[in-house]
């Protein structure tokens, strides 16, 4: 992907290095993480460790690990500055590509925030670590990103690439543009009348397969100005199907469990990515007015 050249934003917070107030004892640390999730009753253990670790035990005691962030080189500090300059460049061609739809509808566009932090850092939707990746919080329309992310889709979701880097980034802000358009008010109203956790999973599923179709249309704006080629869309469509909940399952538990399917299926993730990408309108990424989400 060819990114060097275009405009970085004004709207990125760089949290990194500072400590969360919010957070208690030690960070949990990843090793512990992996090991647990290989275990039959992992997720169950690392919710209580988590909550362990708000309440302020220390869990770097466990590990022989110290509070003070681990001293990086000089290379390894020019790869996280480069990432968020990469970050940085692609918050701005949202920002141009989701103003150019707006105005086109005779709307305002917002721009959320982009926050970079390490480990754990406060937000208006409670405390964010970095085992929950990316994610965009509505209630002060920031999108939190610990960079060390892009090295965990290197090494086990999809291979990773800087497309791919930015299809993460895009996902997000779709679920910003989601809440600017009042969509994710009226999903919250339809889960809470829900007659099944399952059913309201499924209303779930729709708004991120949407801000996958949010996303691909960005693609579609980037492929325009002939940034990305065959194989940036190849990396792209991996990362898109290596964090779908089929897949995710089948490798933290052996087995997937539809019904609690929150954000869709590997092929899910691919095709409504590929239809805003293919389109680049957003009349075709309605995914809750869709008779079938394959």
């Amino acid at each position: 992907m060819r990114w060097n050249d275009r405009r970085r934003s004004d709207n990125v917070e760089d949290r990194r290095g500072q400590s969360s107030p919010a957070s208690g004892g030690g960070n949990l640390p990843l090793g512990l993480i992996a090991l647990l999730l290989r275990t039959k009753y992992g997720f169950v253990v690392i919710i209580v460790l988590v909550i362990a670790s708000f309440m302020g035990f220390d869990f770097n005691s466990l590990t022989g690990e110290t509070d003070q962030p681990p001293q990086r080189n000089e290379q390894q500090s020019a790869l996280y500055n480069e990432a968020a300059d990469f970050s940085s460049v692609v918050l701005a061609s949202t920002e141009d590509f989701w103003q150019t739809i707006f105005a086109q509808a005779g709307k305002q566009y917002s721009y959320p925030k982009l926050v970079l932090y390490t480990n754990s850092t406060t937000t208006q939707c409670g405390t964010g670590t970095k085992i929950m990746g990316p994610f965009y919080c509505p209630a002060d329309r920031k999108i939190y990103l610990d960079l060390s992310f892009y090295n965990e889709m290197k090494h086990s979701l999809g291979g990773g690439g800087e497309f791919a880097q930015g299809y993460v980034i895009s996902h997000e802000v779709g679920h910003h543009v989601q809440h600017l358009l009042g969509i994710t008010d009226q999903m919250r109203e339809k889960q809470q009348m829900a007659r099944s956790k399952a059913e309201a999973n499924r209303l779930s599923v729709k708004l991120e397969l949407q801000a996958d179709c949010f996303a691909g249309m960005w693609g579609h704006f980037i492929a325009g100005e002939g940034r990305i080629d065959e194989s940036d869309l190849l990396t792209a469509i991996k990362t898109a199907q290596a964090i779908g909940d089929d897949k995710l399952q089948k490798q933290q538990q052996g087995y997937v469990v539809p019904d609690s399917f929150t954000h869709g299926t590997a092929e899910q993730r691919k095709t409504w990515f590929m239809r805003g990408y293919n389109s680049g309108s957003i009349k075709s990424c309605d995914t809750f007015a869709s008779s079938s989400l394959n």
